[in-house]
C-alpha cells in the first residue's frame, strides 16, 4: 500500500512540483496534487492520505484519524491551536512555514517608510489634486526600534533596520533569551510596561495565542510616547484597535501601519479607515506570491518530509499547546 501526501496549494509552479515528487519518491511516498478549486477531489484523496500539506482548516476538518502530518503552509497556525476538534487524530502533527520573513520584513520597512516620510498626511491633498507644502520627515537611520515577537520575522526587520543604520535595536519576546547577533537588548514580555515610553519604532509580529490577545491594550497604548509609530504584522487580537484609533485621532502617537486587524475584511463603516496619520494593508506582508517565499515555503516541506520520513523531529513542529 502506498504512503500518500494530499497537496493542496494554488502557488505550486511545475518547479515546484517536480521538487515535491522527487523528495516524496525519495522518502518512499506518493503525492497527488490539486489546486483550490479542486475541495472535493482533495477531500475524497485525504481519505486514504497520511500527510496533507495546504492552508485550509475546511480541508483539515474532513480528514480522517489517519492523517498523521499536517503541513500548514502558512506561518500563522492559531486557528490550529485554538480548537483541538479541528484535528480527528489528536496525536496528528502539525507544522508551519516560517518563509516569509524576508516578504513581511520587507513590507514593515515600507510602511514604516510612509510613515516617518509623512505620506498619510502627503497623499490626502494628492488625491484632491492639491500640491502640498514639505513637512518636516522623520529616518529610520539613528531610530530606536523596538520589537515585539523576537522570531524569525522580528529577526528579518531586525537585520533591515540594521542595514538602514537605526539604532539601538530592542527585542521583546516570552523568554527574552539573548539574541546578540540579531538585537542589542533582549527583554521578556514582563518588561513590555518599561520598555514602551521609549519605543519610537514599535513593530509588532506577535503570534496569535491567549496570552497575546489585546497584549497593546489601551493602557499600554497610553505609554507610547508622542512620537511613537506602530507596525503591526502579526495577529490583529493583539491590539485594543478602538482605542489605537482615539490614539491617533488625538495625536498621542505620530502613526500606525497596520496589516492585520479586526476584524478581516474590515467593515466600510468602521473608524480605522479614517483614522489620522494611518497606513492599512489587507492582510498582504507575508502571501504565497513572492518567488523566495514560495520556494522557501517548498524547501521547508520537503526538508521535514525527509524528516517525517526518517523518523526524525520535524524541524517546523508547532506546539499546539503554545499556539506556535
Amino acid at each position: 500500500m502506498s504512503r500518500d501526501i494530499c497537496i493542496f496549494q494554488d502557488f505550486l509552479t511545475e518547479d515546484y512540483r517536480a521538487q515535491i515528487q522527487r523528495t516524496a519518491r525519495e522518502a518512499g511516498f506518493v503525492p497527488h496534487f490539486f489546486t483550490e478549486s479542486q475541495f472535493e477531489e482533495a477531500r475524497a484523496c485525504l481519505q486514504h492520505c497520511e500527510v496533507l500539506y495546504a492552508q485550509s482548516p475546511a480541508l483539515l476538518r474532513t480528514a480522517p484519524k489517519t492523517l498523521k502530518w499536517y503541513c500548514a503552509s502558512s506561518a500563522g497556525v492559531d486557528v490550529y491551536c485554538q480548537n483541538d476538534g479541528i484535528f480527528a487524530n489528536p496525536d496528528c502533527l502539525l507544522s508551519n512555514s516560517n518563509s516569509y520573513g524576508v516578504t513581511i520584513a520587507e513590507h514593515v520597512v515600507m510602511v514604516t517608510l510612509m510613515l516617518l516620510r509623512r505620506m498619510p498626511e502627503y497623499a490626502a491633498p494628492l488625491m484632491q489634486h492639491q500640491w502640498p507644502a514639505p513637512m518636516p520627515i522623520r529616518s529610520i537611520r539613528d531610530s530606536g526600534i523596538t520589537i515585539l515577537g523576537a522570531g524569525d520575522i522580528g529577526g528579518n526587520v531586525a537585520r533591515r533596520m540594521r542595514g538602514m543604520g537605526a539604532g539601538k535595536i530592542t527585542g521583546i519576546s516570552r523568554s527574552g533569551r539573548a539574541r546578540e547577533d540579531v538585537y542589542d537588548e533582549m527583554h521578556p514580555i514582563s518588561d513590555l510596561d518599561a520598555l514602551l515610553p521609549k519605543a519610537q519604532i514599535l513593530v509588532m509580529a506577535l503570534p496569535g495565542t491567549a496570552e497575546t490577545a489585546g497584549i497593546l491594550s489601551r493602557e499600554r497604548i497610553a505609554l507610547l510616547p508622542r512620537d511613537a509609530v506602530v507596525v503591526h504584522v502579526g495577529r490583529g487580537t493583539a491590539i485594543d484597535q478602538p482605542a489605537l484609533v482615539e490614539a491617533l485621532n488625538a495625536g498621542r502617537i505620530a502613526g500606525a501601519a497596520l496589516d492585520v486587524m479586526m476584524p478581516e475584511p474590515l467593515p466600510a463603516d468602521d473608524p480605522l479607515w479614517t483614522a489620522k496619520n494611518v497606513v492599512l494593508t489587507p492582510h498582504t506582508s507575508g502571501n504565497l506570491t513572492l518567488g523566495h517565499t514560495c520556494q522557501t515555503n517548498v524547501d521547508m516541506f520537503c526538508e521535514d518530509l525527509v524528516n517525517y520520513a526518517a523518523g526524525r523531529k520535524l524541524v517546523h513542529l508547532v506546539d499546539r499547546a503554545r499556539g506556535y
